[in-house]
């Protein structure tokens, strides 16, 4: 339960980074975002998931 919370807590500080350093950046590809189908948005997620899930399966093994 420790390792997730951790997990979280580093995605969130990753992610509130992008902002800080890059908010027109960020601006702009949520921008693009909303005017993607659902579809392309979900493939986009699941691509993501595997993206971050393998390299956790390979280390964890």
């Amino acid at each position: 339960m420790t390792e997730l919370l951790v997990a979280l807590a580093l995605a969130l500080a990753l992610e509130g980074a992008a902002y800080a350093l890059f908010p027109d950046g960020m601006r702009r590809a949520m921008a693009t975002l909303l005017s993607l189908p659902a579809d392309r948005i979900r493939v986009m997620g699941l691509v993501a998931c595997v993206t971050g899930v393998g390299p956790v399966w390979l280390l964890r093994v």
